[in-house]
């Protein structure tokens, strides 16, 4: 896990990256998918950081059940110093605060630590330093539309030199919008603090949480919570950009924009924990994107806020992480053709329609709006596309994106018969058997044993493990088991599962793809292998970093992290097999 020993923290504004040493790697500002004014993490000199003379020790932990992360420094004469990091995130005057700022506190707990703040943000993705202007207690960084500061009751002539001091008393800074703050520095801090805490207790004991593995299951439901970008709905894949998927790889990708199909598997994840807000924010979303596409072809991914034009580009001046270039910004995927798009824009809302929780339901107008969304999944579900992998230079009917196109027409079916249409459940039921029927006769390989990657193909693919998940067939099904097994055989190394293993755009993947390994576990489950599924999943439980977050991929051999941080995907994952596998709380209690 080396080079991912880190926290998040954020608010549904911004969020940022920090190591076990309290040092910054990744703070983008205004939004996730901004600016990377502190950008250690891809080898740039975008800082904010600690330096602690004599340091022997350190460790990290979030405070329990919230987002607030706390570094603890101790150095070889005693002294000990915590580092709290959070991102403000509280009720005010019937609204959440959730400003572009984030906290740091740094607090003795013994003796008097000799340390250095360096506080340098860069622009221009690395290209030069943000240039500062000092005021008496704020240092000011101004670049075109970049404008910013850093209020502090730190000494500024030492943070702006660079110069090491002895740390007498405890020190704050808020680093946010250009303006003065209310109160001074530490009485906003402090207060802050307590109410951010409280937000997130508050909110982690409204979820429903299975019996085993609570802990897992709130830090991964938090974590995901600070992947939405709550002023649109948006959902990111995850926080980072180009973090390869193994060393050498060049499958260095920008994940900061929002995936229709990641959305839908946190939406639903959340939804399995009764987190109902960010399904509300999230049909806003996802209600934009199908007005937008008009009927037409709807992107895979789209930016968090709804832009459509994410050209790929390179920047030269970070030379990536672990010097493993090239660093990306944008993402060619928005430009390609997936069909399993369809289904998980239906997915992702479907609930909605159902759930009496909710503040605002959808009903006969909404539906008309999703309709053209399955009338453009019949029309393609047995056509080749890029399929849910995203090949660059491979083009296939691949079985994933059929059985979403399945989805899509069965899930509006049953819409629409509670919906009280049942000239419309019907037409839906006939398009969603004529869809199943082709799937089954031409992704099932007698030769093989199992569904396989493509129509008429041979290789295997774990995405098709979804089958079961989404309801296109029953577990219990003697292919579904087949093509378990033949997965298990094939894709698994130890208790760890490849999304394939033939040769794509960039070679043969050498790395586990971590949601993958979650897909099989609950395919274990479903077939009956109970017992080794939860061995699986507490492998990969073991597998998480120090704070208990994921990234894409791991690699089986030297048991590295790798890939962009932390992936929703994967803190999917760690709460749809807990609720899957745990006890329930009748038998215990």
């Amino acid at each position: 896990m080396s080079g991912l020993n880190m926290g998040i923290v954020g608010n549904g504004t911004i969020a940022g990256l920090i190591n076990s040493g309290g040092d910054y790697q990744w703070l983008c500002l205004p939004r996730f998918d901004g600016e990377p004014v502190l950008n250690q993490l891809l080898g740039g000199g975008g800082q904010f950081s600690i330096w602690m003379d004599g340091l022997t020790s350190r460790s990290q932990s979030y405070d329990s059940n919230t987002s607030i992360l706390r570094t603890r420094l101790e150095a070889d004469d005693g002294a000990i110093l915590e580092i709290i990091d959070f991102a403000p995130r509280f009720e005010n005057r019937g609204r959440v605060f959730r400003p572009a700022s984030i906290v740091r506190r740094f607090h003795i707990v013994a003796g008097t630590p000799r340390v250095r703040i360096t506080l340098t943000p860069q622009t221009d993705w690395g290209a030069r330093q943000l240039p500062s202007v000092r005021g008496v207690n704020h240092i000011r960084f101004t670049d075109g539309e970049l404008a910013f500061r850093a209020t502090t009751d730190a000494p500024v002539s030492y943070i702006m030199s660079g110069t090491s001091f002895l740390l007498e008393q405890d020190v704050s800074f808020v680093l946010g919008a250009d303006e003065s703050l209310t109160d001074t520095v530490d009485v906003i801090t402090r207060d802050w603090e307590e109410r951010t805490r409280q937000y997130w207790t508050k909110w982690s004991r409204s979820l429903a949480v299975p019996f085993e593995w609570q802990e897992a299951t709130i830090r991964a439901a938090i974590t995901l919570k600070l992947c939405v970008f709550e002023e649109t709905g948006g959902i990111v894949a995850a926080l980072t950009t180009s973090i390869p998927e193994h060393e050498g790889s060049e499958r260095n990708w920008d994940y900061r924009f929002c995936w229709i199909r990641d959305a839908y598997f946190t939406v639903s994840a959340l939804n399995r924990l009764s987190a109902m807000g960010t399904l509300e924010h999230y049909m806003r979303w996802v209600r934009n994107i199908v007005a937008q596409s008009k009927g037409g072809h709807i992107q895979p991914v789209y930016g968090i806020g709804l832009e459509s034009d994410l050209t790929e580009e390179q920047a030269t001046h970070l030379p990536g992480f672990r010097d493993t270039g090239p660093v990306r910004r944008g993402n060619q995927a928005a430009e390609h053709i997936q069909h399993d798009v369809y289904g998980q824009v239906v997915l992702g809302v479907a609930q909605s329609f159902f759930d009496c929780r909710l503040i605002s339901r959808p009903g006969i107008a909404e539906f008309r709006q999703l309709e053209p969304v399955g009338e453009r999944a019949f029309a393609v579900h047995d056509t080749p596309d890029a399929g849910i992998w995203e090949f660059r230079t491979i083009a296939e009917v691949h079985t994933s994106s059929a059985i979403m196109c399945w989805a899509a027409c069965d899930r509006l079916s049953k819409i629409a018969a509670y919906l009280g249409l049942p000239d419309r459940a019907t037409y839906w039921a006939e398009r969603a058997a004529i869809i199943h029927k082709t799937v089954l006769d031409k992704a099932w390989s007698a030769e093989v044993g199992a569904f396989t990657a493509a129509f008429g193909g041979e290789a295997l693919d774990a995405s098709v493990l979804l089958m079961a998940e989404i309801g296109f067939l029953p577990a219990s099904d003697a292919r579904y088991i087949a093509t378990v097994e033949a997965i298990d055989s094939t894709l698994r190394e130890g208790n760890h599962v490849y999304r394939y293993k033939t040769e794509d755009d960039f070679g043969r993947p050498k790395t586990a793809f971590t949601a993958c390994t979650f897909w099989h576990i609950d395919a274990l489950f479903r077939i009956g292998r109970v017992d080794e599924a939860r061995v699986m999943f507490e492998s990969v439980l073991a597998s998480r970093n120090h704070v208990g977050l994921l990234s894409e991929d791991f690699d089986p051999v030297t048991g590295e992290l790798w890939g962009n941080f932390p992936q929703t995907y994967c803190m999917v994952g760690i709460i749809n097999s807990a609720a899957l596998l745990s006890k329930p709380w009748t038998s215990v209690i």
